[in-house]
């Protein structure tokens, strides 16, 4: 996290020293106006939608402010490591308000979420940013410092279920998960746990990391963030992945409920019967991945599924479920067996 910190700061170049510590006045952007030509010359009708129905209705939809659609728009370019357009709305985001403390935290976040070289390109966009407005390191945020404080209560309930689930199989993930972020990363103060849960969503949901939602919505509504406020988020993303892209990642209003059992009850379940003398390990993995389809599949959330497992005896199999099961219900099954033990 340090040397994340540092090597952000050090491409930063530093203002003269008359203008050092003060953000100069926005240059003219140039860039934009390239970028116009091309399109009349290219794409004229995709230039009227990207100036008609983007710019002066979507980035004005009361839901969001245009701050935080600047979050959800960096964020959204930062995982897809879209940097075309980067520096155009790294400049939007500092006149939204947006400040260059919060930018920086913001690509540090993203790092954990959509990986470090995607983050590494979003700092050289920024660093040049940074040196046409005068900002200097001066104005970053430190690598290390004290901590927001942490909800014990929360972070044991986040920690045991990630521990439950991929505690067995994955220790690492789970100790990096707990001590870097959810102890570290997620406290530090120059990005507000609500702008950070804002910019993990739209990260999540621009790189289709579904199943992460189910997590990372409640997170964000106990960190500040409304339901119409993510719903406005999923719209706004729309424009920037692709409409279908944001409706099959997002295709249920489930994933803005801060319950998902709510909605339809605490289900489905899922019972799995196999010949006995499979490890606990081998068990545990099975239920991880079948829940993991069950939410991709079906839209519900991580807690609405439950998974059993039943050990059957080889020499059981034909009378206590090949007969009942298989044969005496073949409205119920959706992938017949490739054998017959009855032949």
């Amino acid at each position: 996290m340090k040397r994340f910190a540092a090597t952000f700061a050090s491409l930063c170049l530093i203002a003269s020293s008359s203008a050092q510590g003060q953000q100069a006045q926005a240059p003219i952007n140039t860039e934009h106006t390239t970028m116009q030509d091309e399109l009349t010359m290219v794409a004229p009708a995709l230039e009227k939608y990207g100036e008609g129905t983007l710019q002066r209705d979507v980035w004005k939809r009361p839901g969001l402010s245009t701050r935080d659609r600047s979050i959800v728009t960096l964020a959204a370019l930062v995982a897809r490591d879209q940097t075309v357009e980067m520096s155009l709305y790294l400049n939007r985001a500092l006149d939204n308000g947006v400040k260059p403390a919060e930018i920086s935290e913001l690509i540090t976040h993203l790092a954990f979420y959509s990986g470090w070289s995607n983050a590494l390109s979003a700092v050289a966009v920024a660093k040049e940013v940074f040196a046409k407005r005068g900002i200097g390191p001066d104005q970053m945020p430190a690598a290390s410092g004290s901590l927001l404080p942490l909800n014990e209560a929360a972070e044991a309930d986040r920690a045991k279920r990630v521990g439950e689930q991929f505690g067995a199989v994955f220790p690492g993930v789970v100790q990096y998960t707990t001590h870097v972020l959810f102890r570290d990363l997620w406290l530090r103060p120059d990005l507000a746990p609500r702008d950070r849960s804002l910019a993990t969503i739209s990260a999540l949901i621009a790189n289709g990391q579904v199943a992460q939602l189910t997590g990372h919505i409640p997170i964000g509504m106990n960190n500040g963030l409304t339901q119409p406020e993510i719903a406005e988020a999923i719209t706004h993303l729309a424009f920037y992945i692709g409409g279908p892209t944001c409706s099959r990642r997002c295709r249920s209003r489930r994933m803005c409920s801060r319950n998902a059992e709510s909605d339809e009850g605490t289900m489905p379940h899922v019972i799995v019967k196999l010949y006995s003398g499979k490890s606990e390990q081998q068990k545990q993995r099975l239920a991880q991945e079948m829940t993991k389809v069950v939410m991709a599949t079906l839209n519900y959330g991580e807690e609405s599924v439950s998974v059993a497992l039943e050990d059957v005896e080889p020499r059981d199999w034909v009378e206590k479920v090949y007969k009942p099961d298989i044969l005496g219900k073949p409205d119920t099954i959706y992938k017949k067996p490739g054998y017959d033990p009855l032949r």
